[in-house]
């Protein structure tokens, strides 16, 4: 929900407006940047593609400041993690 209204927002700002054609032409337009999504776009079948993360937990002593649980061990493309706009099943999407 952060990441719809956050990126709203930032389409409404760009566009001007409030008008809906507008400010949806800006939503797919504008990449989605924000603490939840990195690299995210809307696709024309809806769907909103971002990286996707592989985390390891951290054992305990390995740990060194409050919230430091994780290790990054990949990051995944969003066009790799999510199904191909090819491969959709969107009655609403041209082929």
């Amino acid at each position: 929900m952060y990441s719809a209204v956050l990126h709203y927002l930032k389409a409404v700002k760009a566009a001007g407006s409030d008008e809906a054609s507008a400010v949806v032409k800006k939503v797919r337009e504008l990449p989605v940047t924000d603490m939840f999504a990195r690299n995210g776009k809307l696709r024309d079948d809806g769907r909103m593609v971002h990286d996707m993360y592989l985390f390891e937990v951290k054992k305990p002593a390995d740990s060194k400041y409050p919230w430091d649980y994780y290790y990054v061990r990949q990051v995944i493309p969003g066009d790799d993690a999510f199904l191909s706009l090819a491969k959709t099943s969107c009655a609403h999407v041209k082929k």
